[in-house]
């Protein structure tokens, strides 16, 4: 039978709470108590003002009028009652677009410009379409500015975006596209921030949890193989579409842990939960897998899989499908067939050198990193067409030289090598387009073809907090801190309990000069990890920013001590000593690099000697040693981004660096 729809002209207002996916972890009922606040005002304000709610999807809404001028008046109705308290921060994006209506739902373009203008606005704003601005702007009521012309996703072209003004507004910062391009967020013409895409909005995505399949086997050095599986599983479950699927580190915080379903999908944010055990005896492997909802402990499935080993990837494509199958919300006739899982090698003893070295790469550590290596050309020795082991050497040289446990002209062009390889034999790795976009960025310096590979990983991985992060460094590394936080909200509500990914959030605050907020992100992960020594550092240099210099000298002491060796730890501390003026402290902080430096000749320091330099007011001395960071390819973003570095930017000689070091020369670099 044929599906009624009816297609007519409407304006279409999101709305959305910022920082929501946070508060939830910290505060649960809390976060509930704004959602419900939140609802309510909408149903107080969008019926008399002739609209309709059609949707609450977690904590945003969708909602429908007929006339742009009564969606925008009631916009501002809402945004004045969540000031009074308790305030609730909420954005709101209205555009005025054809639209069809059906009986699943409300979809068009309409709606996808309706949903990309709503992240364009700041917490406690409106931002409308030119379309809206064009019926509003003899409004005396209904006050807007341009923030500049912006190019949305699948729009072929710019749109004008405005913000309503007024007392308690947010409005975000204005952004001209010059030649085609807005060159504070893209490195090339044509190129656009990637949002959550609304399309068709009928139905929030399913959220699921993967936990780490307990190791059943005689020999408990048989984790690395119950922790490969589960991984595969993850990935193969964030390809389909209507699903959200947390990410691995969150995942894995639970791993060897006896919690009960409930709190593990309040902590997650997921309806259901997959849980399982692998055993596994010579040649042979018995899979237990159960999928539970959080709500009420129901099994919606649960199976038995006794195989010999070289079925392993028919078995977890098995998983992932039956999974895929009962959660998304397709009909039944509709239900997946093709492939989740591919078999990347029938060479087993290559898949479980590649599962040993990706055991040891995710402790995320030089050492663990260096051991995955050996595993992964192992590997690549057993099956030299076995991409896999590629993409991990490729990820472990890109850390190592990132920060600089490795020099990086040795360990960039390293990664680029294991990168291109892995890409010649399967495109569709998204972990080998981030590695190839990390050298880019960080040692080819080339932002155009950082963005198109990130790109490529966001488009095969959307659902990936590890990708979301990633890019968040381009955005970083351009100056777009906006984006930036954006993208790492993103990220955390992907990935929540990733103590790399949060303390990235905060280092994005951080840049951004915000430094309240980047200390709250810090203490988050401390909370959860004391020992997590790089938000201990970067709260140090965050309080000292923010003029607590005491309160940050005994936080970095206490990160130098947690590293046991007194020649580490020492960077972010001298330059405290140099900017509190205890000079001689920070000269032997200085004298300690040096010495590390003499012992391990595999590790450049010129970048932070540089920077203690810059603190010291001793100029000729920190541009020597910039150089010398930027010829070995160290550190030119974060020279160009990271508070420390104000006084080094400030100084006349900055610039020509720069200008030496061909940034501000190059077509396809910022």
């Amino acid at each position: 039978m044929e599906k009624r729809h009816e297609r007519k002209l409407a304006a279409i207002m999101f709305t959305d709470m910022v920082g929501y996916t946070a508060l939830v972890q910290d505060n649960e009922s809390k976060a509930r108590a704004l959602r419900d606040r939140c609802r309510e005002i909408l149903q107080r304000y969008v019926g008399p003002r002739g609209g309709t709610i059609l949707q609450y999807y977690g904590d945003g809404t969708l909602c429908c009028f007929q006339s742009a001028i009564e969606a925008t008046r009631c916009a501002l109705e809402i945004q004045q009652a969540l000031r009074l308290e308790p305030r609730v921060p909420v954005r709101i994006g209205i555009h005025v677009g054809d639209v069809v209506f059906d009986e699943e739902g409300i979809f068009g373009d309409g709606v996808n410009v309706a949903s990309r203008i709503e992240h364009l606005a700041a917490s406690g704003g409106v931002c409308v379409s030119e379309r809206v601005y064009d019926d509003i702007r003899n409004q005396p009521d209904l006050e807007a500015k341009s923030i500049g012309r912006r190019e949305l996703k699948n729009v072929k072209r710019p749109i004008e975006i405005f913000a309503l003004t007024g007392e308690g507004l947010g409005v975000p910062e204005v952004i001209e596209l010059t030649e085609g391009r807005d060159t504070r967020v893209r490195p090339e013409p044509g190129h656009e921030t990637p949002n959550r895409d609304i399309g068709r909005v009928s139905h929030p995505a399913r959220a699921i949890a993967v936990l780490p399949f307990v190791n059943m086997s005689a020999d408990p050095e048989n984790e690395y193989f119950s922790d490969g599986i589960t991984e595969e599983v993850i990935n193969a479950l964030t390809k389909v579409e209507g699903l959200s699927v947390t990410s691995r580190t969150s995942s894995f915080a639970f791993k060897g842990k006896r919690e009960d379903i409930r709190k593990i999908g309040a902590q997650l944010g997921v309806h259901d939960v997959l849980e399982g055990s692998v055993r596994k005896a010579g040649n042979k492997v018995r899979i237990t897998a159960q999928l539970v909802s959080v709500a009420d402990g129901f099994h919606h499935w649960s199976e038995v899989y006794d195989r010999d080993l070289e079925d392993i990837f028919d078995i977890q494509d098995d998983i992932s499908r039956s999974i895929a199958n009962k959660l998304r919300q397709a009909p039944a006739d509709a239900e997946l067939k093709e492939a989740l899982v591919k078999p990347y090698t029938k060479n087993l003893e290559a898949y479980n050198l590649y599962l040993k070295g990706s055991f040891n790469r995710n402790k995320w550590t030089p050492d663990a990193a260096r051991k995955a290596m050996r595993y992964y050309e192992e590997a690549i020795q057993a099956e030299p067409n076995f991409a896999l082991p590629y993409c991990g050497l490729a990820r472990c040289y890109s850390f190592l030289g990132m920060n600089g446990q490795l020099l990086p002209r040795k360990a960039f062009p390293k990664a680029k090598e294991a990168a291109s390889r892995a890409l010649d034999l399967d495109e569709t790795l998204a972990e080998a387009h981030i590695s190839l976009a990390l050298v880019q960025l960080y040692h080819d310096f080339d932002l155009g073809g950082a963005y198109d590979s990130f790109q490529k990983a966001l488009t095969l991985n959307p659902g990936g907090g590890e990708v979301h992060a990633a890019f968040a460094l381009h955005l970083a590394a351009v100056g777009n801190f906006d984006e930036a936080i954006r993208e790492l909200e993103l990220a955390v509500q992907l990935d929540p309990l990733s103590l790399p990914i949060i303390s990235q959030l905060g280092d994005a605050y951080f840049s951004a000069e915000q430094y309240e907020a980047a200390i709250e992100q810090y203490d988050r992960a401390l909370e959860m990890d004391p020992s997590f020594r790089a938000a201990l550092e970067s709260k140090g240099l965050a309080l000292m920013e923010k003029g607590e210099t005491n309160n940050a000298i005994d936080v970095l002491e206490q990160y130098q001590k947690q590293t046991g060796d007194p020649l580490k730890g020492v960077v972010a501390l001298g330059w405290a000593y140099a900017k509190a003026g205890q000079l001689e402290k920070a000269e032997m902080c200085l004298q300690k690099m040096k010495k590390r430096e003499q012992l391990d000749k595999d590790i450049s320091l010129k970048l932070d000697q540089a920077v203690i330099y810059g603190a010291l007011k001793d100029y000729e001395r920190a541009f020597y040693y910039l150089e010398q960071a930027f010829e070995n390819g160290v550190g030119i973003f974060f020279a160009k981004t990271h508070p420390s570095f104000k006084d080094i930017r400030n100084h006349p000689s900055y610039g020509k660096l720069m200008e030496k070091v061909g940034l501000k020369s190059s077509a396809n670099r910022l």
